[in-house]
């Protein structure tokens, strides 16, 4: 990157950190079951609601309960469950329709990150009905109050129940738009353990990798602050504790609700301190290829900490001594070394590859034009890298 783009890159993460404690960052209210979603609601005083969800989800048990407390507490509820991973514009706009169609007066997503992030865009389409989800991109673009949304997760991964972010993608150009403002906090989080119990061992690993990257790359890059650095901290813990746990015995609650709380304090980091190059290339994978985020991140994660180097060895061994991984006399390459280790081991000891499927040489250039896109300026990483230094990281994932 040339030296003109760096400055300004770093003059304008500079300028948004020491805008952090004046913005208006909010936490949602918490519940630990969903029987108490519709007393809630009903608190507020809506009685006529759209659930965005999945096929998959629709059919758990777990949908039923949510369906029950809704019904005990009078409440009329639409379904919309055509949610896709990595969510597009036409689920977004079918299910605003629905929702103007119907008379809902709020939202509730119940799935993965897809499910939050639809209902999110449907919000944001709602309060900006002449304004497409393509220029919506980027940070604090919105600034309307969008209904109330209630966000239930089922997957511990991906923190946007508790997130200013939401990620759409053009079905037609495959591009995903990631897309940041206040409002897009739900009013309300969900952090059920009987959520997750149910769930697929490579999704919980998948996705439980998503939220340590978001805790890392919180914590590495240079806009954290105490609160962002603690919860990132806590997060980690509670994942190298709890994901594999969760991943081979779905009868332990205690790991899955410390999983849904890790993931819970990831994205709240991430909402503050924001993420990295990590994030930016899965999204452009995600886009081209529909490969899923949390095993991109998954993967993508210990090469593009190795990528940072020396750049992020004083706080990735920061980490490595927080979370017991090296004696608190390491020096800085050597505990960035036991950290990247400990994030390898991780992935294979749950089946995740080192190499994704289906990348094409002939896309990386206009894939990492996209990612540089996305990050430059706005993520505060360690390192800065323009589009051609991002093709490294494509080619060291890629399969042979």
């Amino acid at each position: 990157m040339n030296s003109i783009m760096k400055f300004y890159c770093r003059a304008f993460q500079f300028c948004f950190k020491m805008a952090i404690p004046i913005l208006p960052y909010r936490n949602p209210r918490v519940l630990h079951s969903v029987s108490g979603v519709g007393k809630a609601l009903k608190k507020k005083g809506y009685d006529n609601v759209l659930i965005v969800t999945d096929k998959v989800i629709r059919d758990i048990e777990f949908f039923k309960k949510l369906e029950e407390g809704l019904k005990e507490h009078d409440i009329i509820y639409t379904v919309f469950d055509k949610t896709v991973p990595n969510p597009t514009i036409e689920n977004v706009e079918e299910a605003k329709g629905i929702y103007m169609e119907k008379g809902c007066q709020a939202l509730v997503a119940i799935g993965g990150g897809s499910s939050i992030d639809c209902a999110k865009a449907v919000g944001a389409r709602l309060v900006k009905k002449n304004q497409r989800v393509q220029k919506m991109a980027g940070i604090l673009k919105i600034h309307k109050k969008i209904p109330f949304l209630v966000a239930i997760p089922t997957t511990a991964g991906t923190g946007s129940e508790v997130t200013v972010t939401t990620v759409i993608t053009d079905e037609v150009t495959k591009h995903k738009s990631p897309i940041s403002d206040f409002c897009l906090i739900p009013c309300l989080a969900v952090l059920d353990s009987d959520a997750t119990k149910t769930l697929p061992e490579a999704i919980v690993a998948t996705t439980g990798m998503d939220a340590l990257t978001h805790a890392v790359e919180a914590y590495i890059g240079n806009s954290t602050t105490k609160s962002t650095r603690a919860d990132a901290i806590e997060a980690l813990n509670l994942i190298f504790e709890n994901l594999y746990k969760a991943y081979t015995d779905k009868s332990d609650e205690e790991a899955r609700g410390r999983m849904l709380k890790a993931s819970f304090l990831a994205g709240r980091a991430f909402s503050k301190s924001y993420v990295g190059y990590c994030h930016a290339v899965a999204h452009s994978l995600g886009g081209e290829y529909n490969i899923p985020h949390g095993l991109a991140n998954a993967v993508l994660l210990p090469y593009t900490l190795e990528e940072y180097g020396e750049s992020a060895h004083k706080k990735l061994c920061s980490l490595a001594k927080a979370t017991g991984l090296c004696n608190d006399d390491a020096i800085d390459s050597e505990g960035a070394e036991a950290f990247i280790e400990k994030l390898k081991e991780m992935n294979k000891s749950m089946g995740i590859p080192d190499k994704l499927k289906g990348i094409k040489t002939e896309d990386i250039p206009r894939l990492a034009a996209y990612a540089a896109k996305e990050a430059n300026p706005l993520y505060p990483v360690p390192r800065l890298m323009d589009a051609k230094e991002l093709e490294k990281l494509y080619h060291k994932v890629m399969e042979d």
